[in-house]
């Protein structure tokens, strides 16, 4: 017998999410199995600092320093909105206090340095603190002989401390001149995306640069490069794949290879 007028369960919300790569809709379950990566398309997402500590290092290894240093408003800057403000918004919503966090590690055992940006917390931009914390982590390095291992994820220079963000493009590449020259192996990790003044500096800068699969790689956007030399630019400009092919990384590694690839190359540097 018909039976008209059922209504349907509601789907519980949260119970899928759309790919930004291929547009379906997936299981977030599924998603979250594959080390949040699409299982149409294999499209990585975006994931937070956190969960780079989870998935490239062995589990309970990491200690964090320098977890009490605050971003400050050296120039009281106000857009819409109050940079403090912003900030207060920030840590709220994701629970950190920076947009990095560094720390010592192990990885496949190997005692290292660890650093990783997260893009939720003001697009990972590179602040001073953001600087000064990835330059304490690149002199522990120097100072106790370890390995360094930096993931870049970030939206570039924080416009909202001027002059003394741009410092730390400088601050942070002499630190690393400095490790460079002590010995040390610096094995850099681009994610999706790695723009603006992290990628013309630090992030570029590694013995050996890896990328995962699709990140948008790059300085200035297509837009504005499109508009600085005239010309049209190609569709996959700015990737990943892009920039294998022409030479400005090492490698793209699937996030599910990225601890041993790393654990590898360290092996081959060290």
């Amino acid at each position: 017998m018909l039976r008209f007028g059922k209504k349907k369960k509601a789907v519980p919300d949260g119970l899928f999410v759309k790919c930004d790569g291929c547009g379906a809709m997936v299981y977030r379950k599924n998603v979250q199995e594959l080390l949040h990566v699409c299982p149409e398309c294999n499209h990585h997402f975006r994931i937070g600092a956190w969960d780079r500590v989870e998935l490239h290092t062995d589990e309970g290894s990491f200690e964090e320093m320098d977890a009490d240093l605050l971003p400050c408003d050296p120039l009281k800057f106000v857009a819409k909105k109050a940079y403090v403000d912003d900030l207060k918004r920030d840590t709220e919503e994701t629970g950190l206090s920076e947009a990095v966090i560094c720390g010592t590690a192990r990885i496949e055992s190997r005692p290292v340095v660890f650093t990783a940006m997260d893009f939720r917390f003001r697009g990972a931009s590179m602040g001073s603190v953001v600087g000064e914390k990835l330059t304490r982590a690149i002199e522990l390095a120097t100072e106790r002989h370890l390995p360094l291992v930096m993931v870049a994820a970030s939206g570039g220079a924080r416009m909202q401390e001027s002059a003394l963000s741009l410092m730390q493009m400088a601050k942070t590449c002499a630190a690393l001149q400095r490790f460079s020259k002590s010995g040390g192996a610096y094995v850099s990790v681009m994610t999706d995306p790695t723009t603006g003044g992290v990628t013309a500096s630090w992030a570029s800068m590694g013995d050996v640069i890896i990328a995962e699969p699709g990140a948008l790689i790059g300085f200035a956007g297509p837009r504005v490069l499109k508009q600085t030399i005239n010309q049209e630019l190609p569709p996959d400009f700015q990737t990943s794949e892009f920039l294998l092919e022409h030479g400005f990384i090492d490698m793209i590694v699937e996030r599910k290879d990225i601890k041993p690839t790393v654990a590898q190359v360290l092996s081959y540097l060290t």
